[in-house]
C-alpha cells in the first residue's frame, strides 16, 4: 500500500505553506513573547477554508468525503502550520477536531444548522471539555454534573486544560458531566453544549503555560448553568463514547502536529549546520552533528508514514471501505505515540545542533523545544497510547 500523496493533496500542501509562510512565520516569535492569541489570523485560517475541511457544503464546508481525502487534507494543513508555529497548528487541530467533528458527527439537524456554518467559516471557535482537577487519563472520573430540571440541564463543575474555551471569538463549549447512574453503577457520561456567555459559565484566567503560549487555553467553572434539555449532544449516556471517538481522530491530528515540528527541527538544523563555522568549516562536516540531523531524517520519514497512514485508514472508514475501527485505533495510536515522542527528541537535538544559541529564545528551536513536550500529553498521553496498543495486541493490560 502506497501512502504517496495526490497531486492535489501536494497542491493543497504547498498553498497552506505559503499561508503559513506569509501570515503565521513573521509573527510567531513575537505572539509567543507577548502571550498574544491572533484572533484575526485564526479567522483568515477559517477564509482559506481549513476549518471546513472535513465538513458538508451544506454547513459552508468542502464536502471533501472519505475518497476526497478530507481528513488526510485536515493533518497536511495541520502540519503545515504546526511547521512555523505549535500554537496556531494546535488552534487549527482543536478547532476541527474538537470543535467542529463532534458536532458534525454527533449533532442534530438543529444543532449543526445552528453552530456549524460560523465554526467552519472560522468566525467562531468551538472547545471541547473532557479533562478536570481530578479527571485526565481516568474520565471515568469525571465530576461535574449535569441534573434534568423542568427542561433544563443545571451543569456544576470545573474542567481544565481547554483549548479555544475563552477566545473573543469562542461561542460554545462541549462538556462531558454526570447526567446519572448506569445499571452497574458506574456513572451516565453525557456531552452537553454550553453556550459562551451563559450565566455562571466562566472562562477564568488563561493558563501560564510552558509552551503554547499563543494558544487560547483555560480552566473552566460552571456554577448552575442552565441550558435548554436539546443542548444535549448525541445519545444521554453516550458520552463516554462520543468522545473516545473524538479522540481516536484527534490524536492522529496531533500525530500530524508533531510531524510539522519535526520537519521544522530538520529544516533549522540542516540550515545550520550548513552555516555555522568552527575550526575553518561548517559544523555539519562534523560526524557528531552530521549523525545528529541525519538521525532527525529518519524520525520525519517515519512519523510522516505512520501519520499518513492512519489519516488513510479514517478516509477509508469515511468512504466505507473495509477498514475496522479497531483498525484504525491502533494506527492512530501507534502514530501519536511514535511521532509526538519523536518531535519531543527532535527539539532535544535541534537545541544541541544549535548550541548556546538554541538556548536563546531568538532562535525558534528554543520555542519548539518549549512546545513539543505536551504533544506527549495531549490527546491521551503516551502511557495511554502504550496501554491502547497492547490491548490491540490482545494483552489484558488495565
Amino acid at each position: 500500500m502506497s501512502f504517496e500523496l495526490s497531486r492535489e493533496h501536494e497542491e493543497f500542501r504547498r498553498s497552506v505553506r505559503d499561508f503559513a509562510e506569509a501570515e503565521i512565520a513573521p509573527h510567531a516569535a513575537q505572539w509567543d513573547r507577548e502571550h498574544h492569541f491572533p484572533t484575526d489570523v485564526v479567522q483568515k485560517m477559517g477564509e482559506l477554508g481549513l476549518m471546513g475541511l472535513t465538513a458538508p457544503e451544506e454547513f459552508g464546508g468542502a464536502g471533501m468525503a472519505g475518497e476526497d481525502g478530507g481528513f488526510t487534507s485536515l493533518c497536511l494543513a495541520i502540519e503545515e502550520i504546526g511547521r512555523v508555529d505549535q500554537s496556531m497548528g494546535i488552534t487549527l487541530e482543536a478547532a476541527v477536531g474538537l470543535g467542529i467533528n463532534p458536532i458534525l458527527t454527533f449533532g442534530t439537524t438543529e444543532q449543526k444548522e445552528a453552530w456549524l456554518p460560523d465554526l467552519v467559516a472560522g468566525r467562531r471557535l468551538a472547545g471541547f471539555g473532557l479533562t478536570e482537577p481530578g479527571a485526565g487519563s481516568d474520565a471515568g472520573a469525571t465530576r461535574t454534573r449535569a441534573e434534568l430540571v423542568d427542561g433544563e440541564w443545571v451543569v456544576n463543575g470545573a474542567k481544565q486544560f481547554i483549548t479555544n474555551s475563552g477566545s473573543e471569538i469562542t461561542s460554545v463549549v462541549t462538556v462531558t458531566a454526570r447526567t446519572g447512574e448506569r445499571a452497574d453503577g458506574r456513572p451516565e457520561i453525557s456531552t452537553i453544549m454550553l453556550p459562551a456567555g451563559t450565566p455562571g459559565f466562566t472562562a477564568e484566567k488563561a493558563y501560564d503555560k510552558l509552551g503554547w503560549h499563543a494558544s487560547d487555553t483555560h480552566p473552566l467553572a460552571f456554577e448552575d448553568v442552565r441550558v435548554p434539555e436539546a443542548n444535549l449532544l448525541g445519545e444521554r449516556g453516550r458520552g463516554y463514547a462520543q468522545f473516545l471517538a473524538t479522540l481516536d481522530d484527534g490524536r492522529v491530528a496531533i500525530a500530524a502536529l508533531a510531524v510539522g515540528c519535526l520537519q521544522a527541527c530538520l529544516d533549522l538544523s540542516l540550515a545550520y549546520a550548513g552555516e555555522r563555522q568552527t575550526f575553518g568549516g561548517p559544523i555539519g562536516r562534523k560526524q557528531g552533528v552530521a549523525f545528529q540531523v541525519a538521525d532527525l531524517q529518519v524520525m520525519l520519514d517515519a512519523s510522516r508514514l505512520l501519520t499518513y497512514r492512519a489519516a488513510a485508514m479514517k478516509d477509508a472508514m469515511d468512504a466505507g471501505a473495509s477498514v475496522t475501527t479497531a483498525e484504525f485505533k491502533q494506527a492512530a495510536a501507534v502514530a501519536k505515540l511514535y511521532a509526538t515522542e519523536s518531535a519531543v527528541s527532535a527539539t532535544r537535538i535541534a537545541t544541541q545542533v544549535f548550541g548556546g544559541y538554541g538556548f536563546m529564545e531568538e532562535y525558534p528551536v528554543a520555542r519548539f523545544y518549549r512546545d513539543a513536550k505536551v504533544l506527549e500529553i495531549g490527546e491521551g498521553t503516551s502511557e495511554v497510547q502504550r496501554m491502547l496498543i497492547a490491548r490491540g495486541l490482545g494483552l489484558p493490560v488495565e
